[in-house]
């Protein structure tokens, strides 16, 4: 049985969270969902919130919540999310095992 709760959150990733929330006055959280749509089929988008939803399943690390819906785990499992700071700019990636296929910006995946 595969554990549909498995998220991961690269140190990286944790620190630039900690990083955005610390900047803003209220405690905030970051929300990661599944959109239908994007150039492959489906989305990611990030987002941040002030609620945990009933729904939400929380990862942590160092200090750095991620809240994901539950709906959106079977999209997810197994993923992981990361900072990237390179040339052509700074993103969250995620690191998906179960797509199939991404576009080239890596934000649009199918499965």
């Amino acid at each position: 049985m595969v554990n549909i709760e498995k998220f991961e959150i690269s140190e990286g990733a944790a620190q630039r969270i900690n990083e955005i929330v610390a900047q803003e006055s209220e405690n905030l959280h970051l929300r990661v969902s599944v959109l239908g749509g994007g150039c492959a089929g489906f989305s990611y988008k990030f987002d941040l919130v002030k609620k945990i939803d009933e729904e939400d399943l929380i990862f942590e690390k160092d200090g750095a919540k991620i809240l994901i819906d539950k709906t959106f785990m079977p999209y997810l499992v197994g993923s992981i999310i990361e900072f990237e700071d390179d040339l052509i700019g700074k993103s969250f990636k995620i690191n998906n095992p179960n797509a199939t296929s991404s576009c080239g910006c890596g934000t649009s995946f199918s499965i």
